[in-house]
């Protein structure tokens, strides 16, 4: 099956409390929330991409293997290998720290998928120095503010200045960590265009006020 790209629009933006109607955010597919993995292949894909990183070794581990595959070759037919060589590609950082044991780098797994065989400008541009809790985890979920704290620019990526950037995440709920990174990558580098693809956005009744 061939999956296109969505953008968040109007009818959308309410499930998405924090995407505004300025950001171009693109999405591949639509995963139902609190319908656990077997309602559906997106849901189980998303459960896999979100198997945490002690699992690594036990026989599970090579479903979240193939998700992280499926979803960088997905998300690469749908962007096409022509565009994805016109923009700095940013996966989005995980909620651990680099030096969490549990810290898990799908993203940036899913990117090297993507722009497997390409010459693409792709660049972990935002670090997290200190952990936060994941948004899945939790129903206290933080606000695009904390997010914007939490988050660094690498300065040793920082040259050349990014002209367009591509952020590149898994699901997107209510927006919060796509708000809060915008928000560092534009005051960090004005006059840059920042857009977002995400494998999958949150499917929901009503609006969603969180993430």
């Amino acid at each position: 099956m061939t999956f296109r790209l969505q953008q968040i629009d109007e009818l959308l933006r309410p499930q998405h409390f924090f995407i505004e109607a300025e950001d171009n955010c693109y999405f591949l597919r639509e995963y139902t929330a609190g319908a656990g993995f077997g309602h559906g292949e997106t849901n189980s894909i998303i459960s896999n991409l979100k198997k945490p990183v002690d699992r690594r070794g036990l026989p599970e581990w090579r479903y979240k293997e193939s998700a992280i595959r499926q979803a960088g070759r997905e998300l690469r037919a749908a962007v096409g290998d022509e565009l994805l060589r016109q923009f700095t590609i940013v996966p989005m950082p995980p909620s651990l720290s680099r030096s969490n044991s549990l810290y898990d780098d799908r993203m940036a797994r899913i990117v090297r998928y993507m722009t497997e065989g390409l010459s693409c400008d792709v660049r972990e541009l935002i670090v997290q120095p200190h952990d936060m809790m994941a948004a899945h985890s939790t129903s206290s979920r933080p606000k695009p503010d904390a997010w914007y704290a939490a988050y660094t620019v690498d300065e040793m990526l920082a040259q050349p200045p990014p002209v367009n950037v591509l952020v590149v995440d898994d699901v997107l709920t209510a927006g919060a960590h796509f708000a809060g990174l915008k928000r560092r990558l534009v005051e960090r580098f004005p006059g840059a265009g920042v857009y977002a693809v995400f494998y999958a956005r949150r499917a929901v009744q009503q609006d969603s006020a969180t993430e």
